[in-house]
């Protein structure tokens, strides 16, 4: 590489002192060095923002008064970026030596490439995958290809992707500013799940593509913030961002044709959850379906703005490289708490 873009790498941190270690001192021994680190800390109660300033002096720190998630505090850190590209990682991760310089190498060679996300493997497992990336189906419901399968030579390809995963994926500034809704790139109103689907939704209408670098590797100690969390916190924000997601992003036809389905079913989780006995999860689906339906005059007017500034592609363009149609065994296994590959 003749010249060395900087990279920004905004890392969200929420009580997260136990992983920092590992995923600082992994990237301080990767040998792409034209980078700044932006520490966006969410009103932690444990010494993450007071190891940061010991050890890593350099780093640039941002300190919220109050958790506000995932999706604000990146917009924050978002917004702070010098680089010409921007890296949302996750906290709790560690990096190999190359991944940051595989990643470049992907822009520098694909220039209709709006963003790439790493090869992700399990912190405990490492000859896993965590997820290759996703894909958007019929019914509304995420595939998510190679989310849990071992690490097998049919996944060294590149490939387009719907959306990347949030834990470490890259992206131009210049994207990010081109798909960016009233200054944010991540919906505020997503405080955690499915913010990095909607914004990358928009990278693919505005005529970019996301694709998967499975040079660049890392590793990601899955579920370390959200097991903290409630199962029907983790339904409710999943199942609001979901929809809200669609009904902004979803030209007339798809919003026809894919809204319908997806809203039946998310009302056939709700039931199957009753089934079972999990009335907070049920009630949290609901809820979801209920703050959609008083924020709607809202939604709509941001998918007006997204519709008629950011859209350049048609869904009719865009369906053979996000969509994919897999069989009824996998919506089964989702349905009943395992997935699968199709």
């Amino acid at each position: 590489m003749n010249h060395a873009p900087l990279v920004s790498i905004i890392i969200v941190n929420w009580n997260g002192l136990r992983w920092l270690p590992d995923c600082f001192g992994s990237l301080k021994k990767q040998n792409y060095r034209n980078y700044e680190i932006i520490f966006v800390d969410n009103a932690s109660h444990d010494s993450s923002v007071a190891w940061v300033r010991r050890y890593f002096p350099s780093t640039k720190i941002i300190i919220n008064k109050e958790n506000l998630g995932f999706a604000d505090a990146n917009n924050i850190g978002y917004r702070a970026a010098k680089g010409e590209f921007v890296l949302f990682l996750n906290n709790d991760t560690r990096v190999s030596k190359t991944f940051l310089r595989e990643l470049v190498r992907v822009f520098e060679t694909n220039h209709d490439v709006g963003g790439v996300q790493s090869k992700i493997l399990l912190m405990d497992k490492p000859d896993t995958h965590d997820s290759v990336g996703s894909f958007l189906t019929p019914t509304g419901f995420l595939y998510h290809y190679g989310f849990g399968k071992k690490n097998l030579k049919k996944y060294d390809k590149q490939i387009d992707l719907y959306t990347a995963k949030g834990a470490c994926m890259m992206f131009r500034k210049d994207v990010l500013d081109r798909v960016s809704v009233q200054g944010d790139i991540f919906d505020p109103d997503y405080f955690a799940y499915f913010e990095e689907s909607d914004m990358c939704h928009r990278v693919w209408m505005a005529g970019y593509r996301i694709v998967y670098a499975y040079k660049s590797v890392i590793y990601h100690k899955m579920g370390a913030t959200s097991k903290h969390m409630e199962n029907a916190f983790i339904e409710y924000h999943s199942f609001k961002n979901r929809i809200r997601t669609y009904v902004k992003n979803f030209g007339p036809l798809w919003l026809l044709t894919f809204l319908p389905l997806h809203l039946m079913l998310c009302q056939m989780y709700a039931f199957m959850d009753l089934l079972r006995g999990k009335i907070s999860l049920m009630m949290a689906i609901e809820r979801a379906i209920v703050w959609n339906i008083r924020n709607l005059r809202e939604t709509c007017m941001i998918r007006k703005y997204i519709q008629s500034h950011i859209r350049v592609v048609s869904d009719k363009q865009l369906s053979g490289k996000i969509l994919k149609k897999p069989g009824i065994r996998y919506y089964w296994y989702s349905l009943t708490g395992t997935v699968t590959e199709y």
